[in-house]
């Protein structure tokens, strides 16, 4: 009897806990969990993490279009800039070796606690918004910037600018996305506020558009070459789901920089036992 989709499940509430109490991030905690309880190689779970994400992005990404924040056009040619880095990412996933993957990972976890505790600094009981991914960005009104990608009139040399800048985080994105299985959300925002000019609310929204065509296009690169266990797979993105509309209520009842610091906490020691398991391995191999 295989018991792995009883040991992910669990896991999987857990993890949409996170993404609803926290409005982000608890995705980046599939990777470690797949590998370390459900037994999986770095490369079967950063897979197994992309269609957790996906599904997460896509169902956020329709309740923002119904309160028209998801600007499509912006969107699309940001998630299709990210292609080139999205496939680099999926090809190196696939020829990295499993501890070093594993490494890298534990420093992309770290990178993300600092920037989420970052985003806390001096705003005691502030709520973040949701997103598969929390950005530590400001909130802006929208500038001329963003209307080189919707038709407003804007001088030459910026729609150079601006299109140089959608290529470079489109493509740190999708690498992002295609090598860890991680949605990205927290390069995305900050590069549609600081670039294109977004409000913040369309700017989350956007983002989960975003994420779900890069974390569709590293998925479809893997189908043949990476092998998906569905068994563990389907219920532990479902439990996900489950526990992001639980995780709601938590948000209600805590502050958000009480659940962030938590958050960052759990991150920082799994960080810390991924760089001392992996570590090793490279050392002794």
């Amino acid at each position: 009897m295989n018991l792995r989709p009883l040991l992910v499940s669990p896991l999987g509430f857990l993890i949409g806990i996170s993404l609803g109490a926290l409005g982000g991030g608890g995705s980046i905690l599939a990777v470690p969990m797949l590998v370390y309880a459900a037994g999986e190689s770095p490369q079967v779970a950063t897979t197994t993490s992309l269609i957790v994400v996906g599904s997460a992005a896509l169902l956020g990404m329709l309740a923002h279009h119904r309160a028209g924040r998801v600007r499509i056009v912006p969107g699309v040619v940001f998630g299709l800039a990210g292609i080139g880095g999205s496939m680099l990412g999926t090809a190196l996933n696939r020829a990295a070796d499993a501890d070093v993957l594993l490494l890298a990972f534990a420093g992309l976890m770290l990178v993300v606690a600092w920037r989420m505790w970052s985003s806390t600094a001096g705003s005691p009981g502030r709520r973040v918004d949701r997103d598969p991914d929390p950005p530590a960005v400001p909130r802006r009104g929208t500038s001329s910037a963003g209307g080189v990608l919707v038709g407003a009139r804007v001088e030459p040399g910026q729609v150079l600018v601006t299109a140089a800048k959608v290529l470079l985080a489109g493509t740190i994105v999708g690498f992002v996305t295609g090598f860890f299985g991680v949605g990205g959300g927290f390069v995305v925002v900050p590069a549609l506020v600081l670039a294109l000019g977004f409000d913040m609310p369309d700017a989350v929204g956007t983002s989960l558009l975003v994420i779900f065509i890069n974390a569709a296009v590293a998925l479809a690169g893997r189908l043949g070459a990476t092998s998906i266990d569905w068994a563990a797979a389907v219920p532990f993105t479902v439990a996900a789901l489950v526990g992001a509309s639980v995780g709601k209520s938590v948000a209600d009842r805590l502050p958000t920089v009480t659940l962030v610091r938590w958050f960052v906490g759990v991150l920082v020691a799994l960080a810390a036992y991924v760089i001392l398991t992996a570590g090793v391995a490279v050392l002794s191999g």
